[in-house]
């Protein structure tokens, strides 16, 4: 357990070294990534969302429950982080290069990786309410992980921690208030309100219509 950290600032410094390589543009598309990147989960979130109006009830559940997850995942991940006040790798690995960005304040711990509890929350409240989506969140979150390592502002340790605890709430979160949910959603688009029953969606609805009395197939 003693070589931990002498491991992780071993990987830090050699992610960090790695990242002073690669080209200038590769560099800024990775500094843009690690900031914006999670707004692509928004807009997932915003898709699901949208798709789930004309589908069941229960798909309507999850997808208004995969955002609820995802922000308990960075309340869970904020709260170790004032316990834990772990100092930047960017401020206290010597011998390091210097971040790609800006090294945050002291104050502003690094463990664990916000930005990866996001992640990893939104990729798995994502998986769960979108059949098939997993293909794409967990590549973004690992990506969102390791970018956070790249500019040089998070330990690997910081940002593996972060995916797990991030990913551990949203499951739970989401298995806990499925059956809640889905009742709201329920009642909601039983109800008269519009604009509630708008954001819902009126759900599945049938394809079969009736035919008028005396009209039969292939009557001429």
């Amino acid at each position: 357990m003693d070589n931990l950290p002498l491991l992780s600032d071993g990987l830090y410094r050699d992610v960090s070294e790695f990242a002073h390589t690669t080209p200038h543009w590769f560099q800024k598309i990775a500094e843009v990534w690690t900031e914006l990147g999670l707004l692509l989960f928004g807009v997932l979130f915003v898709a699901g969302w949208w798709r789930s109006r004309r589908g069941s009830s229960d798909a309507m559940a999850l997808a208004l429950l995969a955002p609820l997850a995802t922000a308990f995942g960075y309340v869970v991940s904020e709260g170790l982080k004032s316990l834990v006040d772990e100092e930047r790798p960017c401020r206290a690995v010597a011998g390091a290069p210097v971040s790609l960005v800006t090294c945050p304040p002291h104050g502003d711990w690094s463990f664990p990786s916000n930005h990866s509890a996001i992640a990893g929350a939104a990729a798995v409240a994502l998986a769960l309410s979108w059949r098939g989506m997993v293909w794409l969140t967990a590549p973004m979150a690992l990506l969102m992980a390791f970018s956070r390592v790249f500019v040089g502002v998070h330990y690997p340790h910081d940002v593996t921690v972060g995916l797990l605890v991030g990913g551990a709430v949203a499951f739970v979160v989401v298995k806990a208030g499925r059956r809640p949910v889905l009742a709201l959603v329920e009642a909601a688009r039983a109800g008269r309100n519009g604009a509630v029953v708008w954001c819902v969606g009126r759900g599945v609805r049938s394809r079969t219509t009736a035919r008028p009395e005396g009209v039969r197939h292939g009557a001429r």
